[in-house]
C-alpha cells in the first residue's frame, strides 16, 4: 500500500531574525544563558520541524502520534550534538538522516516495537528493519562526494536542488547575501561532480576502470554519445555503470541524486512532498503550454546514461548508515529542548555522511608519506597483521558500532580501507564510517568519521611510525593491535611493546583474473610493501 502523503498540521512558523544564521543560533545554544539557549532551540525547530515531521511520516508509513515522537527524538539527538560543538551548517539533511536512523533503530528493538506497533508497517519500520542497508549501491559515489563538501556547499545544494527553494532560503540559513550564495552554489555543483569522479577513481576495482572513468565525464557533461569502447566497458562493469548513471543526473535531476544518496529510504516520496518543488513543477508545465509544447531547458538536457539493450537496473540492496542506541526512546517521554549538556548523545551513533564525514581542513600536522607504506593518495588497500598474516576485517555488517577482527585475507569489501591525508582510516564498505579507537573502551569499532578539531576528531585518526605501527592520535601511548594471532581475534588498542603483532603492512586489493590491478602499475605506493624503515 502506498505511503500516505505527509499531513499538513499547523506547525510553528519560521522564526528568528532573517539575519541570524543556523550557526549563530547554534552558538547561542552552546554558549548563551539558559533563556537564550531555549530561544535558539525553538527558532531552529521552527525552521526545520515541518520537513523532519514529513519525512518521519514517510519512514513510518503512518501519520499517528508516533511520528511526532520520532521527530522529537531525532531533534533531541541533533540539538545535543550541536550543543557539544558540531557545526550547524547543512542542518536539514543531518536532521532528516537522524529521523531515518531513529525509525530504524526503534523498529529493530522488540521492546520498543511491542509498545509502538506502528513501527512495524511493511512499508515503514518493518521494511527498514529487513533492509541490509539504506542507501542504494548505485548512489555510493554521490554519498561520498556529498559528504566531502564543506557545510555551506551541502546546505546550498540541499535547499535549492532537493527542497526546490530559492537561493534566498539557504542564504538566510547561512547568513550570507544572495550574490555570494549564488556564486558558492555554482562552485558547489562543480566540486560535487569532481567529488563523484574522485570517488569513482578511488574505489575503482581495476586500472581499466580508472582509465574509462576519464572518458565518461566529458561526453556526459556535453550530452554526446560515449565512445564504443566505453560503452562496451560499461556493459561489463557495474562500478563504472553506476558512475555513469550518477554523473548523468548532474544536468537534469541533481536533487533526485542527492536525496537518494543521503536519505536512500523514501527519497522519492520526500521529494514529492516538498511544496517548493511542486510549485516549480506547476510553473514548468505552464511555461511548456505557453510555448506550445516546445521543450524547455530541462527537457533538452540529456537523461542519465542508459545502455541499449540493457534494462534499467532496479535499486540494489541499501547501504546502512548506522543506527543509534535504543535508549533514546526514554527522552520522548520527558523531551525538553531547553537544556543541552550533551550527555545523551551517542558519540558513535550515525548521522550519516551528511554530518561532514570526510571533510578535511588545513592543519599543521604532517601528512602521512606514501613511502611509509600506506598510499598517501587514499587508494584502497588491505591491512595485513605482520605477526598473524591475517587481514583487518569488519565483524558482521558494516555499521556504526560494528566490531573489527582478524580474518583470512580475501579482498572482501569489509577488508578494504583507505588511509587519507588527514589520518582517517575509512571503510570502503561504508565510506561514512572510520576505525574508532575510543568509543568502546579500547575495542576498535566502526564509528562515524569526524572532522579534525572536533571532540571525536582524534578518535578516528591515526599516525604511522616508521615500523608500521598505527598510533591513535587521541591516545598516543597506545597502538592498534590484535588480541591474539588467531582468526576472529578482536582488534584493540594496547600499550606499545614493539612486537610484530602491533605492526601492519598493506596488500593490494585482489582483482579478477586478467584485469589490470591498481597494484600492478609502476607506482611504488601501489605495491604491497611492509611498513618498515627508520
Amino acid at each position: 500500500m502506498p505511503t500516505p502523503h505527509p499531513p499538513r498540521p499547523a506547525y510553528p512558523p519560521p522564526g528568528g531574525d532573517p539575519g541570524e544564521s543556523d550557526e549563530l543560533l547554534a552558538a547561542r545554544l552552546r554558549d548563551g544563558p539558559e533563556s537564550e539557549a531555549a530561544q535558539a532551540a525553538a527558532l531552529l525547530m521552527a525552521r526545520h520541524w515541518r520537513p523532519a515531521h514529513d519525512y518521519a511520516t514517510i519512514c513510518l508509513a503512518t501519520s499517528t502520534q508516533v511520528t511526532a515522537m520520532v521527530t522529537a527524538a531525532a531533534w533531541h539527538r541533533v540539538l545535543a550534538r550541536l550543543a557539544q560543538g558540531e557545526a550547524a551548517t547543512a542542518l536539514r539533511p543531518r536532521l532528516l538522516v537522524a529521523v531515518r536512523d531513529t525509525v530504524r533503530q526503534w523498529s529493530a528493538d522488540d521492546s520498543i516495537s511491542d509498545v509502538l506497533p506502528q513501527l512495524l508497517k511493511p512499508a515503514g519500520g518493518r521494511g527498514m528493519r529487513a533492509a541490509k542497508s539504506l542507501t542504494p549501491e548505485n548512489r555510493t559515489l554521490a554519498a561520498r562526494a556529498f559528504a566531502s563538501l564543506p557545510g555551506p556547499a551541502r546546505c546550498l545544494l540541499w535547499h535549492t536542488e532537493v527542497e526546490g527553494e530559492s537561493i534566498s532560503v539557504p542564504a538566510g540559513l547561512l547568513g550570507m547575501d544572495t550574490d555570494t550564495a549564488s556564486a558558492t552554489l555554482e562552485q558547489a555543483r562543480e566540486k560535487f561532480r569532481e567529488g563523484c569522479l574522485d570517488a569513482h577513481r578511488q574505489l575503482a576495482p581495476s586500472q581499466d576502470c580508472r582509465f574509462h572513468g576519464r572518458l565518461l565525464d566529458v561526453p556526459i557533461r556535453r550530452g554526446g554519445a560515449l565512445l564504443p569502447d566505453v560503452r562496451k566497458h560499461l556493459a561489463d562493469c557495474r562500478h563504472c555503470r553506476h558512475a555513469a548513471d550518477q554523473l548523468g543526473h548532474f544536468e537534469r535531476e541533481l536533487g533526485t541524486l542527492i536525496a537518494e544518496a543521503v536519505l536512500g529510504w523514501g527519497a522519492r516520496r520526500y521529494l514529492d512532498s516538498r511544496p517548493a518543488r511542486a510549485t516549480l513543477g506547476a510553473l514548468a508545465k505552464g511555461a511548456a503550454r505557453h510555448r506550445g509544447g516546445r521543450p524547455g531547458l530541462l527537457a533538452r538536457i540529456p537523461v542519465p546514461v542508459r545502455l541499449p539493450g540493457r534494462p534499467r537496473s532496479g535499486r540494489s540492496v541499501l547501504r546502512q548508515l548506522g543506527a543509534a542506541s535504543a535508549g533514546v526512546l526514554a527522552i520522548v517521554l520527558v523531551v525538553s529542548v531547553w537544556s543541552y549538556d550533551g550527555g545523551g548523545a551517542d558519540p558513535a551513533a550515525s548521522t550519516s555522511a551528511v554530518d561532514g564525514a570526510g571533510e578535511t581542513s588545513a592543519t599543521s600536522r604532517p601528512k602521512p608519506s606514501g613511502a611509509a607504506g600506506l598510499p598517501a593518495s587514499a587508494d584502497r588497500t588491505l591491512l595485513r597483521n605482520v605477526a598473524a598474516d591475517l587481514c583487518l576485517d569488519v565483524r558482521g555488517e558494516p555499521k556504526a558500532g560494528a566490531g573489527t577482527r582478524l580474518a583470512a585475507c580475501s579482498g572482501a569489501w569489509t577488508q578494504q580501507w583507505t588511509y587519507e591525508d588527514d589520518g582517517l582510516l575509512r571503510s570502503v564498505a561504508d565510506p561514512g564510517l572510520c576505525l574508532d579507537s575510543r568509543a568502546d573502551a579500547g575495542v576498535v569499532i566502526l564509528g562515524t568519521c569526524a572532522d579534525e578539531g572536533t571532540e571525536r576528531g582524534d578518535d578516528v585518526r591515526y599516525d604511522l611510525t616508521g615500523r608500521g605501527v598505527l598510533v591513535p592520535r587521541g591516545q598516543r601511548q597506545l597502538v592498534l593491535a590484535a588480541t591474539t594471532g588467531a582468526p576472529d581475534a578482536d582488534i584493540v588498542v594496547k600499550v606499545h611493546d614493539g612486537s610484530e603483532a602491533q605492526r601492519w603492512r598493506t596488500d593490494p586489493v585482489p582483482t579478477a583474473e586478467g584485469s589490470l590491478s591498481i597494484a600492478r602499475t609502476d607506482a611504488p605506493d601501489a605495491r604491497a610493501v611492509e611498513l618498515s624503515g627508520g
